[in-house]
């Protein structure tokens, strides 16, 4: 058996993927640098609730350029820190340390503070932290008398906790700390107390407390104990009683219809936020104590949101959402009835954001706007402030225009710069966000280190990051090889913050890969070269192998791998490093033991990896074998009924012996046939056997572990024991009739160690039970005797006794046997019929009496047939069924009939041996129903334009048919186009539809409808296209107009260009050329390989004749690479697997580095810029 397990990235690499994944969609951030408005990184929560043996800590940090100052606001008011001696702020930081080492109350900082980051540029405010001291308050002492209950009257023990914070957690015990069991009789509810549906006198036993568990104090405070006193009707604490089938009626305990505990009365209301949890909670009392069930009113609970819990008796929505309000309703219920409790959900809302303002970079004279966007319910209201001010109170701006929820600023200039907050509440909480205007004037520059290499396991995917900066905000483009196009679409991706991420790494990925940052005061770029590499696959993996102890096992791991990454193979024993000692061998394919031992058993893992990426595959190494056979076999302490087996055990091979099977062979009954005699455990090898008399005993024995038996031993001497009379009589004996006047008396023989002594025979007796005759009685030497002349289903008292030539068995047990069985002599009576639905009738019949039965009532059968349906002209099959009800009973349920037809029905009773005669035939007619599928739907495709469909009638219509419902959807893959429902008329069965393209496969579902609803549904797909057709369909585009009309536009554009090439060579231009060739840098050129690039530039003066770019640059004339070549490089057609798996590789090019140290008109952005 093979087992493989392939590598999963270790947890790191998913953390890091996530974090890039995040940081892609992140805003670009201003470089420490270069002044900047404070920001703040950190702040404690909203609600901080601090313990009261620590010292306080408020977290308040922020950055900015310059660095800014902190000051501190508590309940509204400047909070002098200066001035309290406990009171400190961290250095470089805002963060408050309260001190209580030399004393003080903590209490006495309760309150909410704010904190201020503030430098010359503006003000960032923190959240308003509310700071409270976790309380534990003690339980008050209380004598509680004992809690005098009825026995089955509901129950709820209070508990009524100390008011903490934050809340304590709430579980009962009793007072010796045990925990009390819960079930759906007695359960705790969500306020902590402990409700009983129904008090049991075997609640008595115990006491119960209240126990509450402070979270910061980690204390637990237990409540005085209550002392149940139960009024009984029955004293006697039965435990039987407690799994009776009808418990309560078996104590006298009446039982009762269910009432809510929790909550009282029939409705009720609820409010919870949006984004918290919902717990909905029905507490009922009732005998039998009832189930609870949960519904929503005009809808189905959000399965994948809801969970039950405290046995049913809690319904918890996680995260909720405007869509889960509205009326939901419990429904309590025993079989005394049921009652509901309606609760009405709202949902409210906190603010929440719909578009947060984000940090605003412009430069000088750019246009902007800060947006801030919130709802809630009730909705929110904005407010808008500048740095920690009131945005009214701020001196007027002209080039800031506040509209609403939306700042927009025109023409802004330097002195812009500040930070606004904006403020969005509601009664239920609020949202504080800030946001900086920062105006800076700065060219493009790269904030990675330059010349990187990255190297990228193939077919999976990769970022190249280009963090950049600049003002007005720089756009970026990425280039590939110096090629004049831009990297964006189809595999590639390019994000806001300058990652180029590449879906999906192929072999023509390889290569120099430059990002280029351009605003209007210049432009800055930076290359990173790609390398792609094979991946390390294990081809041949390690197979699971069971060997014997001592040979020599091997086991493979055959690896490819790129080569030029170093390989490493290792090995792991039970997931931890393997110690080769000198009995194994480690290869590079292989891992050889030589004289396994039972300590090599485990699991082995072949571990193959690179620096980049890394394989394993696993199997397992079992060590075992049977049993050698024992030996030795020795009989001692013979005695009359007994003997002592004595032997020695064989090697066990590494796997222990569990057991031993003693065997034994007789030479008179079955001579040569081995029986087991008893089993022993594997840790004896001596036992005292008991015998039986009259047997020439023959003894051997097996030795068993978990794989598998050993040989026999070699059979021991022979040892007869004396006879005796039998010590047994026959058993499974019966009296059954085979006809209507006999009885057929049967047994099972006694096999030879229960003979005792020769000429084994049976004394078989009967008489009629309840009577006063005398025995019948005949010797029987085989298995069986047949009773004649018996009246009809009588019973008989039986025995059967055992006799050898020693003596007679002991008296026999008397079995009570009856004669044959008749058929019965009366049919029910007074059948009434009930139709419950379209297939489905309630029987109610009157039982026979017991006396015309004449055997064993088996059954009472129903006979039914299909007389006609009610449609006209429908053929119906008028085969009989039948359905049964065992036993004696007056009630029944047929079921699968088919709807809208006319049946009739005859009753019979069954017995032994048949049916009685046939009650009063019954008529009834069943109701309307669902149909059943169409018959044949077929889905036929006669061109790429249309598909027709076509079905029949459905076999069952099963009742009038008011028409079919045909839905339907296109599918490419795995996406999916929007439904489409289509209704036709009963009598139509044919529809032909217009594809919206040739490519994209349907999916049909059709049904037909009746007045009560759609039935069973058939679904088909259509074919999918052929090959051909889509070829040919591709094959078109070069016979299409547009086609043609964009050839003739690049022809007469390459016709310009040449014009204008031979007029400047015959005006004495010359062109660019270079020194060791006369052919332009391509991709075979050594030079390109190592990532340097030899462009003659003549002292960086364009050459006379060439052709210059507006930006001064020179423009590469030819290039081995075409653009279409290239293009054609970037749309590949790959799925993603979302998940980074590859492990890339950094590293800094000396030369690399050297050879980028040219002046800006050498570098190849400058061609590349030329083209762009």
């Amino acid at each position: 058996m093979l087992r493989m397990a392939r590598q999963q990235p270790p947890p790191w690499v998913h953390a890091a993927v996530l974090l890039c994944l995040l940081c892609l969609s992140g805003a670009i951030e201003i470089p420490m640098d270069l002044s900047q408005p404070p920001t703040i990184t950190k702040q404690s929560v909203k609600d901080h609730i601090v313990d009261p043996r620590d010292n306080i800590l408020i977290e308040c940090e922020a950055k900015g350029n310059p660095a800014p100052s902190f000051h501190w606001t508590r309940n509204s008011r400047y909070f002098n820190i200066a001035k309290d001696p406990r009171v400190s702020m961290r250095r470089r930081s805002g963060t408050l340390v309260i001190d209580f080492r030399s004393g003080g109350r903590p209490e006495e900082y309760e309150g909410e503070y704010q904190c201020f980051a503030r430098n010359k540029y503006g003000t960032a405010l923190s959240n308003r932290i509310r700071l409270q001291v976790s309380k534990s308050p003690l339980w008050p002492k209380e004598n509680l008398d004992p809690v005098v209950v009825q026995e089955g009257a509901p129950l709820t023990l209070q508990c009524n906790p100390p008011p903490g914070l934050p809340s304590p957690v709430i579980f009962w015990m009793s007072s010796s700390m045990e925990p009390i069991t819960q079930d759906k009789r007695v359960s705790q509810g969500h306020n902590g107390d402990l409700y009983f549906s129904n008090v049991m006198l075997q609640d008595m036993q115990t006491d119960y407390s209240c126990n509450a568990r402070f979270h910061f104090t980690h204390t637990i405070q237990q409540k005085n104990a209550f002392t149940l006193k139960v009024l009984t009707n029955n004293p006697y604490n039965d435990s039987s009683l407690r799994n009776h089938p009808d418990m309560y009626s078996a104590r006298g305990v009446a039982e009762r219809t269910p009432s809510f505990m929790y909550p009282q009365g029939t409705a009720s209301s609820q409010m919870v936020l949006r984004g918290m949890d919902l717990l909905l909670e029905c507490i009922a009392s009732g005998v039998p104590t009832p189930d609870i069930a949960w519904y929503k009113k005009g809808g189905d609970l959000p399965s994948d949101k809801a969970k039950f819990e405290n046995f049913n008796k809690a319904l918890r929505i996680t995260n909720v959402s405007e869509e889960d309000s509205g009326e939901y309703f419990c429904l309590a219920s025993n079989k005394m009835g049921s009652t509901r409790h309606t609760i009405s959900v709202r949902v409210k809302a906190a603010p929440y954001w719909l578009d947060e303002p984000k940090n605003l970079i412009l430069a000088p004279g750019e246009d902007g706007r800060l947006v801030c966007r919130a709802n809630g319910n009730p909705k929110p209201t904005v407010q808008w402030m500048i740095n920690g001010e009131p945005l009214q109170s701020a001196p007027p701006n002209p080039n800031r225009e506040v509209a609403g929820d939306t700042i927009i600023f025109r023409d802004t200039q330097i002195s812009s710069r500040a930070v606004y907050q904006c403020n969005t509440s509601n009664e239920h909480g609020y949202l504080l966000a800030n946001a900086f205007v920062s105006v800076l004037d700065v060219p493009p520059r790269m904030l990675s280190p330059r010349n990187q290499l990255i190297r990228v396991i193939l077919y999976n995917r990769t970022r190249l990051d280009c963090p950049f900066f600049g003002s007005p905000i720089p756009t970026l483009r990425w280039f590939k090889n110096g090629q004049g196009s831009n990297l964006d679409g189809g595999n590639y991706h390019v994000y806001e913050n300058g990652s180029l991420e590449i879906k999906m790494i192929r072999k023509e990925d390889q290569g120099i890969y430059t990002c280029v940052a351009t605003n209007i005061l210049g432009k800055a770029e930076n290359q990173v070269r790609l390398e792609v590499k094979d991946p390390t696959r294990i081809f041949r993996m390690p197979e699971d192998q069971v060997v014997k102890r001592g040979t020599t096992v091997q086991l493979e791991c055959r690896v490819k791998h790129d080569p030029s990454l170093k390989l490493t193979v290792s090995w792991l024993k039970d997931d931890e490093p393997l110690y080769i000692g000198n009995r194994m061998k480690k290869e590079d394919d292989s891992l050889t033991i030589f004289g396994v031992a039972e300590r090599d058993q485990g699991s082995y893992t072949c571990v193959a990896s690179t620096e980049l990426d890394q394989d394993l595959a696993k199997a397992y190494l079992t060590v075992l074998g049977r049993p050698d056979r024992p030996r030795d076999l020795e009989l001692t302490d013979l005695a009359e009924r007994s003997v002592r087996l004595t032997w020695i055990p064989g090697d066990d091979n590494n796997s222990p012996i569990t057991d031993y099977v003693v065997q034994f062979e007789e030479d008179q009954f079955q001579p040569g046939v081995w029986h087991d005699h008893s089993k022993f455990p594997g840790s004896v090898n001596s036992a005292v056997l008991q015998l039986s008399p009259y047997v020439n005993y023959q003894f051997r024995v097996i030795a068993i572990n978990e794989v598998g038996s050993s040989h026999p031993s070699l059979p021991s001497e022979r040892y007869r024991t004396s006879g005796a009379p039998p010590e047994s009589n026959p058993a499974d004996v019966k009296g059954e009739g085979t006809r209507k006047n006999n009885m057929e008396i049967t047994w099972t023989p006694m096999n030879a160690t229960s003979a005792f002594g020769p000429n084994l025979r049976y004394i078989v007796k009967w008489r009629r039970r309840e009577t006063r005759e005398s025995w019948n009685n005949v010797t029987v030497w085989g298995s069986r005797y047949v009773v004649g002349q018996t009246p009809v289903y009588v019973p008989y008292e039986i025995r059967v006794q055992a006799e050898n030539d020693f003596g007679k068995g002991p008296e026999p047990d008397t079995v009570i046997g009856y004669s044959g069985e008749d058929y019965p002599r009366a049919a029910p009576t007074d059948v009434k019929i009930r139709v419950l639905n379209s297939t489905a009738i309630s029987l109610q019949w009157n039982r026979v009496y017991p006396d015309t039965v004449q055997g064993q009532l088996r059954e009472y059968r129903a006979y039914y047939w299909r007389e006609s349906s009610l449609l006209k002209n429908l053929w119906v099959s008028q085969k009989r069924q039948q359905a049964s009800f065992p036993g004696d009973r007056p009630r029944g349920v047929v079921s699968r009939l088919f709807p809208y037809s006319n049946y009739k029905l005859e009753m019979v009773v069954v017995n032994g041996r048949g049916d009685g005669p046939r009650s009063e035939t019954k008529e009834f007619t069943t109701p309307e129903g669902v149909p059943s599928a169409p018959r044949r739907f077929r889905v036929r495709q006669p061109n790429l334009e249309t598909i027709n469909l076509e079905w029949d009638h459905p076999e069952h219509p099963n009742g009038i048919l008011i028409g079919y419902t045909l839905k339907y959807v296109a599918f490419n893959g795995t996406k999916l186009g929007k439904q489409i429902v289509e209704n036709f008329s009963p009598n139509q069965t044919k529809f032909t539809m217009q594809r919206a393209d040739p490519v994209s496969r349907y999916r049909f579902t059709l049904s037909a409808r009746t007045q009560v609803g759609s039935g069973e549904a058939v679904t088909e797909e259509s074919p999918a296209p052929p090959n051909e057709a889509y070829t040919n369909n591709q094959a078109d585009i070069a016979t299409q107009g547009w086609f043609i009309g964009l050839m003739c536009a690049i022809a007469l554009l390459v016709l310009i260009l040449l014009i204008v090439c031979f007029i400047k060579r015959s005006r004495g231009g010359k062109y660019p050329v270079r020194e060791k060739k006369d052919v332009p840098l391509g991709p075979e050129d050594p030079k390109e390989e190592d990532g340097s690039f030899d462009y003659s530039d003549e002292d960086n003066k364009p050459l006379q004749g060439s052709q210059t770019s507006l930006d001064g640059t020179i423009k590469q004339q030819e290039s081995d690479d075409s653009l279409v070549d290239y293009g054609e490089g970037g749309e590949g057609q790959f799925n993603e697997d979302g998940s980074f798996i590859g492990q890339y590789t950094v590293k800094k090019d000396k030369e690399e580095t050297e050879g980028n140290e040219s002046s800006e008109a050498t570098s190849p952005v400058n061609a590349i810029y030329s083209l762009a």
